[in-house]
């Protein structure tokens, strides 16, 4: 049987796990990636992108990440560029609380396994 104190503790864990598990439920649709400006050359060998200095074209909104173990770019408007930035930080945000997660459980499981394995003396 825990100490008091041992379950206070635990207490206090579940309280914060179940917190944790509230803001991850409140996160809204998520994408891995990464989303940047990038500015082109084009095929056209007389092109002033070219030229010197070169004149790129450009910019524009890109958004690459690692799909079935590939590679995949796609060209984004801003406004969609805004929402894969809004998406990757909520991806980046749900790893974060799964991290915190994990640490809460893992000190809840060795304050639990403690006190399985030291059981108070008996009065």
């Amino acid at each position: 049987m825990p100490t008091r104190r041992a379950n206070s503790q635990l207490a206090r864990y579940q309280a914060q796990y179940r917190a944790l598990a509230q803001r991850v439920a409140e996160i809204g649709f998520i994408a891995s990636g990464s989303v940047a400006l990038r500015y082109n050359r084009c095929g056209k060998s007389a092109c002033a992108c070219h030229g010197e200095p070169p004149r790129l074209h450009g910019p524009y909104w890109q958004w690459t990440a690692k799909v079935n173990g590939k590679t995949v770019n796609r060209r984004l408007s801003e406004a969609d560029a805004n929402r894969y930035q809004e998406w990757i930080a909520n991806d980046r945000a749900l790893h974060a609380l799964i991290n915190d997660m994990r640490d809460i459980a893992n000190k809840a499981t060795q304050l639990i396994l403690t006190e399985a394995d030291n059981p108070p003396a008996k009065v």
